[in-house]
């Protein structure tokens, strides 16, 4: 089974996001903040991380640069969700290390899609 880390501080598009994904039968350990991002990302090894852009504690750019500075994590695929779709916002995030961008608002199923081809399943 798949391990996902979830970092996103909307309890309502984190919830709805699980469901999706865990209806897939990918397991998924959630953060509603970047701090509490960063130590499961220290703590444990995932398959991927999903993680939004603005978020209390600490930043999803933040926390991605911390990730990829070090860790158990520093090569696992990052996928950033942000409602902040300019280019120079998505140039912003790939720059600190994310690997993918999808903006938000989206629907379920485009996010499983993109779940699907990161992880091959």
């Amino acid at each position: 089974m798949k391990r996902i880390l979830l970092a996103e501080d909307d309890e309502i598009l984190r919830m709805l996001i699980i469901d999706t994904l865990e209806e897939e039968k990918f397991h998924v350990e959630e953060a509603e903040d970047g701090l509490a991002a960063l130590k499961f990302a220290e703590e444990s090894q995932y398959d991927l991380i999903i993680i939004d852009y603005m978020m209390p504690a600490y930043s999803g750019i933040e926390v991605i640069e911390k990730v990829r500075k070090g860790g158990i994590n520093n090569a696992v695929p990052i996928l950033m969700l942000s409602a902040k779709s300019q280019l120079s916002e998505q140039e912003k995030a790939i720059g600190a290390g994310a690997d993918y961008f999808i903006a938000k608002p989206f629907s379920p199923l485009e996010l499983l899609g993109k779940v699907r081809d990161i992880l091959h399943e």
